[in-house]
């Protein structure tokens, strides 16, 4: 068989691969020395940053629930503050009304009790009035009856009727 005439970085010599694990072990050791742990320590570093803002978004989180739930609570009792004051406004307005309604009732008897009082001292004012003045007619009748001397019906009757003609006309 033939050898093949390969380039030599292909099938490097045992030289070539000794000093190249040489190499390989020196900058091992000295990333293990020095790299490895600046390296490992900032992921450290990451990794406590990332922790602590996973908790401080918890502990917020947790804080905005509370402010809801106090925000939510808040709201209720402001709610059930307006309905009692509702409530109490409109139980006021209620009694407000009744009051009036029952002052008016009370004004209106009072005023009716008044105006009948009045028509009542009207009413024998009225009918004392009449009285009197029907006593001065037939007063008056009797005089002009007596005074003339009637001989006939007739001018009995004419007389009476010329008397109520003067009634009437005063």
């Amino acid at each position: 068989m033939e050898s093949l005439n390969l380039p030599s970085i292909l099938t490097p010599d045992f030289g070539l691969l000794f000093w190249m694990l040489v190499a390989f072990i020196i900058v091992l050791i000295i990333l293990s020395k020095f790299g490895f742990p600046a390296i490992t320590n900032m992921v450290e570093q990451r990794k406590n940053f990332i922790d602590e803002s996973l908790k401080n978004a918890r502990v917020a989180n947790e804080k905005l629930a509370g402010i809801q739930s106090e925000s939510e609570r808040v709201l209720r009792e402001a709610r059930e503050k307006q309905a009692e004051i509702l409530k109490e406004a409109v139980a006021t307005r209620e009694a407000i009304v009744k009051e009036a309604k029952s002052k008016a009732e009370t004004e209106g008897a009072k005023i009716l009790e008044e105006a009948k009082a009045q028509i009542q001292v009207e009413k024998a004012n009225a009918l004392q009035d009449i009285r009197s003045q029907v006593a001065d007619l037939s007063i008056q009748i009797a005089e002009k009856i007596v005074r003339q001397k009637i001989e006939k019906d007739n001018a009995q009757e004419s007389f009476i009727n010329g008397i109520l003609d003067d009634v009437e006309k005063k």
